[in-house]
Protein backbone atom coordinates (compact mmCIF):
# COMPACT_ATOMS: atom_id res chain seq x y z
CA UNK A 1 0.00 0.00 0.00
CA UNK A 2 3.11 2.30 0.96
CA UNK A 3 4.44 1.69 -2.43
CA UNK A 4 1.39 2.43 -4.43
CA UNK A 5 1.16 6.05 -2.52
CA UNK A 6 4.59 6.27 -3.10
CA UNK A 7 4.03 5.77 -6.97
CA UNK A 8 0.69 7.92 -7.00
CA UNK A 9 2.85 10.49 -5.37
CA UNK A 10 5.48 10.85 -7.79
CA UNK A 11 3.67 10.24 -11.12
CA UNK A 12 1.22 12.99 -9.77
CA UNK A 13 4.56 15.61 -8.93
CA UNK A 14 5.87 14.28 -12.76
CA UNK A 15 2.38 15.16 -14.15
CA UNK A 16 2.54 18.68 -12.68
CA UNK A 17 5.92 18.72 -14.23
CA UNK A 18 4.56 17.94 -17.62
CA UNK A 19 1.57 20.83 -17.49
CA UNK A 20 3.79 23.12 -16.29
CA UNK A 21 5.74 22.90 -19.91
CA UNK A 22 2.11 24.39 -21.25
CA UNK A 23 1.17 26.57 -18.83
CA UNK A 24 2.65 30.04 -17.21
CA UNK A 25 4.13 28.30 -14.05
CA UNK A 26 2.69 29.76 -11.01
CA UNK A 27 4.39 29.83 -7.62
CA UNK A 28 2.47 26.61 -6.38
CA UNK A 29 3.39 24.80 -9.41
CA UNK A 30 6.83 25.59 -9.15
CA UNK A 31 6.90 24.50 -5.69
CA UNK A 32 5.97 21.08 -7.12
CA UNK A 33 8.17 21.09 -9.83
CA UNK A 34 11.14 21.63 -8.02
CA UNK A 35 13.94 18.54 -8.60
CA UNK A 36 14.31 18.81 -4.81
CA UNK A 37 10.76 17.14 -3.83
CA UNK A 38 11.38 14.87 -6.76
CA UNK A 39 14.81 13.94 -5.00
CA UNK A 40 13.55 13.76 -1.25
CA UNK A 41 10.42 11.61 -2.69
CA UNK A 42 13.19 8.96 -4.56
CA UNK A 43 14.96 8.91 -1.35
CA UNK A 44 12.15 8.07 0.59
CA UNK A 45 11.85 5.11 -1.71
CA UNK A 46 15.20 4.12 -1.20
CA UNK A 47 14.65 4.40 2.35
CA UNK A 48 11.77 2.14 2.56
CA UNK A 49 13.54 -0.94 0.59
CA UNK A 50 11.79 0.24 -2.84
CA UNK A 51 15.04 -0.50 -4.19
CA UNK A 52 13.82 -0.64 -7.72
CA UNK A 53 11.59 2.07 -7.90
CA UNK A 54 13.46 4.03 -6.30
CA UNK A 55 16.04 3.75 -9.37
CA UNK A 56 13.27 4.13 -11.95
CA UNK A 57 13.16 7.87 -9.82
CA UNK A 58 16.70 8.66 -10.02
CA UNK A 59 16.67 8.11 -13.68
CA UNK A 60 13.82 10.37 -14.40
CA UNK A 61 15.31 13.10 -11.78
CA UNK A 62 17.94 12.49 -14.45
CA UNK A 63 15.68 13.12 -17.28
CA UNK A 64 13.50 16.01 -16.09
CA UNK A 65 16.27 18.09 -14.92
CA UNK A 66 19.88 17.10 -15.84
CA UNK A 67 21.86 19.97 -14.81
CA UNK A 68 20.87 20.41 -11.62
CA UNK A 69 22.33 19.06 -8.15
CA UNK A 70 20.01 16.27 -8.16
CA UNK A 71 20.27 15.24 -10.89
CA UNK A 72 23.90 14.41 -10.71
CA UNK A 73 22.87 12.98 -7.27
CA UNK A 74 20.52 10.78 -8.85
CA UNK A 75 23.42 9.46 -10.67
CA UNK A 76 25.30 8.59 -7.98
CA UNK A 77 22.37 6.88 -6.37
CA UNK A 78 21.49 4.70 -9.46
CA UNK A 79 24.90 3.58 -9.55
CA UNK A 80 25.31 2.73 -5.62
CA UNK A 81 21.33 0.83 -6.18
CA UNK A 82 23.32 -1.22 -8.67
CA UNK A 83 25.90 -2.13 -6.29
CA UNK A 84 23.53 -2.82 -3.76
CA UNK A 85 21.26 -5.46 -6.04
CA UNK A 86 25.04 -7.02 -6.58
CA UNK A 87 24.71 -5.45 -10.86
CA UNK A 88 28.71 -5.27 -9.97
CA UNK A 89 29.61 -4.26 -13.41
CA UNK A 90 26.45 -1.66 -14.16
CA UNK A 91 27.64 -0.36 -11.06
CA UNK A 92 30.86 0.20 -12.34
CA UNK A 93 30.13 1.58 -15.64
CA UNK A 94 28.09 4.07 -13.91
CA UNK A 95 30.83 5.00 -11.42
CA UNK A 96 33.21 5.51 -14.35
CA UNK A 97 30.88 7.63 -16.37
CA UNK A 98 30.53 9.71 -13.01
CA UNK A 99 33.97 9.87 -12.76
CA UNK A 100 34.52 11.02 -16.37
CA UNK A 101 31.25 13.62 -16.18
CA UNK A 102 32.53 14.99 -12.79
CA UNK A 103 36.76 14.48 -12.61
CA UNK A 104 36.38 17.28 -9.83
CA UNK A 105 34.05 16.22 -7.50
CA UNK A 106 34.40 16.40 -4.04
CA UNK A 107 33.70 12.58 -3.52
CA UNK A 108 36.14 11.49 -6.43
CA UNK A 109 37.54 9.31 -4.16
CA UNK A 110 34.65 7.70 -3.04
CA UNK A 111 33.46 6.54 -6.60
CA UNK A 112 36.99 5.03 -6.93
CA UNK A 113 36.55 3.36 -4.02
CA UNK A 114 33.22 1.93 -4.77
CA UNK A 115 34.59 0.39 -8.23
CA UNK A 116 37.51 -0.94 -6.04
CA UNK A 117 34.53 -2.84 -3.97
CA UNK A 118 32.64 -3.96 -6.84
CA UNK A 119 35.44 -5.66 -7.88
CA UNK A 120 36.67 -6.93 -4.09
CA UNK A 121 33.03 -8.63 -4.00
CA UNK A 122 33.65 -10.16 -7.00
CA UNK A 123 36.50 -12.44 -5.33
CA UNK A 124 35.82 -16.13 -4.81
CA UNK A 125 38.58 -18.24 -3.47
CA UNK A 126 41.94 -18.60 -4.58
CA UNK A 127 41.37 -21.88 -6.43
CA UNK A 128 39.63 -19.44 -9.03
CA UNK A 129 40.13 -17.10 -11.88
CA UNK A 130 41.69 -14.57 -10.64
CA UNK A 131 41.25 -11.80 -12.89
CA UNK A 132 39.37 -9.56 -10.00
CA UNK A 133 41.98 -10.15 -7.97
CA UNK A 134 43.81 -8.06 -10.30
CA UNK A 135 40.90 -5.99 -11.13
CA UNK A 136 40.53 -5.18 -7.26
CA UNK A 137 44.14 -4.48 -6.08
CA UNK A 138 44.41 -2.04 -9.15
CA UNK A 139 41.38 -0.69 -8.21
CA UNK A 140 42.28 0.07 -4.40
CA UNK A 141 45.75 1.04 -5.39
CA UNK A 142 44.55 3.81 -7.63
CA UNK A 143 42.14 5.00 -3.67
CA UNK A 144 45.65 5.02 -2.04
CA UNK A 145 47.70 6.55 -4.36
CA UNK A 146 45.49 8.89 -5.72
CA UNK A 147 43.62 9.47 -2.27
CA UNK A 148 46.53 9.06 0.17
CA UNK A 149 44.79 11.18 3.18
CA UNK A 150 41.07 10.05 2.59
CA UNK A 151 39.13 8.28 4.77
CA UNK A 152 38.77 5.39 2.34
CA UNK A 153 42.64 4.91 2.19
CA UNK A 154 42.76 2.83 5.58
CA UNK A 155 40.41 0.30 4.63
CA UNK A 156 41.95 0.11 0.70
CA UNK A 157 45.04 -0.37 2.17
CA UNK A 158 43.81 -3.00 4.34
CA UNK A 159 41.93 -4.56 1.56
CA UNK A 160 45.02 -4.64 -0.31
CA UNK A 161 46.81 -6.64 2.20
CA UNK A 162 43.92 -9.36 2.07
CA UNK A 163 43.59 -9.46 -1.85
CA UNK A 164 47.68 -9.80 -1.55
CA UNK A 165 46.96 -13.08 0.12
CA UNK A 166 44.77 -14.11 -1.33
CA UNK A 167 47.07 -13.78 -4.95
CA UNK A 168 49.68 -15.56 -2.84
CA UNK A 169 47.18 -18.05 -1.49
CA UNK A 170 46.24 -19.44 -5.48
CA UNK A 171 50.11 -19.12 -6.69
CA UNK A 172 50.79 -21.73 -3.60
CA UNK A 173 47.99 -23.84 -4.72
CA UNK A 174 49.24 -23.95 -7.74
CA UNK A 175 52.81 -24.13 -7.21
CA UNK A 176 51.84 -27.50 -4.60
CA UNK A 177 49.52 -28.96 -7.55
CA UNK A 178 53.10 -28.53 -9.87
CA UNK A 179 54.89 -30.49 -7.30
CA UNK A 180 52.56 -33.10 -6.69
CA UNK A 181 52.87 -33.98 -10.03
CA UNK A 182 56.90 -33.10 -10.29
CA UNK A 183 56.55 -30.16 -12.62
CA UNK A 184 59.39 -28.63 -10.70
CA UNK A 185 60.35 -25.89 -12.57
CA UNK A 186 56.69 -24.73 -12.87
CA UNK A 187 56.57 -25.27 -8.73
CA UNK A 188 59.77 -23.33 -8.18
CA UNK A 189 58.41 -20.43 -10.65
CA UNK A 190 54.97 -20.33 -8.40
CA UNK A 191 56.77 -20.40 -5.44
CA UNK A 192 59.34 -17.73 -5.99
CA UNK A 193 56.69 -15.31 -6.83
CA UNK A 194 55.29 -15.85 -3.33
CA UNK A 195 58.63 -15.00 -2.10
CA UNK A 196 59.56 -12.28 -4.00
CA UNK A 197 56.19 -10.70 -4.90
CA UNK A 198 54.22 -11.16 -2.02
CA UNK A 199 56.81 -11.78 1.25
CA UNK A 200 54.29 -9.71 3.49
CA UNK A 201 51.48 -12.40 3.46
CA UNK A 202 52.00 -15.34 5.90
CA UNK A 203 52.81 -17.86 2.64
CA UNK A 204 56.46 -16.84 2.16
CA UNK A 205 57.57 -19.38 5.28
CA UNK A 206 55.50 -22.10 3.33
CA UNK A 207 56.77 -20.73 -0.23
CA UNK A 208 60.11 -21.29 0.98
CA UNK A 209 60.21 -24.95 2.77
CA UNK A 210 58.68 -25.66 -0.84
CA UNK A 211 61.11 -24.94 -2.59
CA UNK A 212 64.05 -26.23 -0.29
CA UNK A 213 61.92 -29.22 -0.94
CA UNK A 214 61.63 -28.66 -4.85
CA UNK A 215 65.26 -28.27 -4.77
CA UNK A 216 65.71 -31.74 -2.63
CA UNK A 217 63.83 -33.54 -5.26
CA UNK A 218 65.73 -32.13 -8.41
CA UNK A 219 68.68 -32.61 -6.35
CA UNK A 220 70.36 -29.31 -6.54
CA UNK A 221 71.37 -29.98 -2.98
CA UNK A 222 73.14 -26.82 -2.26
CA UNK A 223 70.36 -24.18 -3.42
CA UNK A 224 68.18 -27.12 -0.89
CA UNK A 225 70.32 -26.00 1.99
CA UNK A 226 70.91 -22.59 1.43
CA UNK A 227 66.91 -22.07 1.31
CA UNK A 228 66.65 -23.80 4.34
CA UNK A 229 68.97 -20.96 5.77
CA UNK A 230 67.54 -18.52 4.53
CA UNK A 231 64.00 -19.60 6.11
CA UNK A 232 65.56 -20.03 9.33
CA UNK A 233 67.55 -16.83 9.11
CA UNK A 234 63.89 -15.06 8.89
CA UNK A 235 61.82 -17.05 10.20
CA UNK A 236 63.14 -19.04 13.16
CA UNK A 237 59.85 -20.21 15.21
CA UNK A 238 58.15 -21.40 12.04
CA UNK A 239 57.02 -25.04 11.63
CA UNK A 240 58.60 -25.03 8.27
CA UNK A 241 61.88 -24.08 9.54
CA UNK A 242 61.85 -27.55 11.63
CA UNK A 243 60.64 -29.23 8.41
CA UNK A 244 63.11 -27.46 6.20
CA UNK A 245 65.51 -28.67 9.13
CA UNK A 246 64.65 -31.78 9.27
CA UNK A 247 64.59 -32.40 5.50
CA UNK A 248 68.02 -31.08 4.17
CA UNK A 249 69.69 -33.19 6.98
CA UNK A 250 69.53 -36.34 4.54
CA UNK A 251 70.83 -34.86 1.61
CA UNK A 252 74.27 -36.08 2.10
CA UNK A 253 75.71 -38.29 5.04
CA UNK A 254 79.16 -36.59 4.64
CA UNK A 255 79.98 -34.64 8.19
CA UNK A 256 81.21 -31.76 5.91
CA UNK A 257 77.88 -31.13 4.80
CA UNK A 258 76.17 -31.97 7.76
CA UNK A 259 78.55 -29.36 9.65
CA UNK A 260 77.55 -26.66 6.88
CA UNK A 261 74.13 -27.22 7.29
CA UNK A 262 74.82 -26.84 11.09
CA UNK A 263 76.83 -23.67 10.41
CA UNK A 264 74.01 -22.08 8.06
CA UNK A 265 71.23 -22.62 10.67
CA UNK A 266 72.93 -22.14 13.97
CA UNK A 267 76.01 -19.88 13.15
Amino acid sequence: MIKKIICLLFLGILINCSSNDNINNNDNNKVLIEPEILYQIAINSFDNEYIDLARDQFLEIKKLFPLSNEAIQSEIMVAFIDYVKMDYQKSILNYQRIIAKYPSHKDLDYFYYMIAMCNYEQLQNEALDGIYNKKALYSFNQVVTRFPESKYAKDSRQKIILINSNIAAKHMEIGRFYLNNRNHIAALNRFKIVVNDFEITKFTPEALYRMVETYYEMGLYEDSYKTAALLGYNYPDSKWYKESYNLVKHIDSNETVLKKIRNFFDG
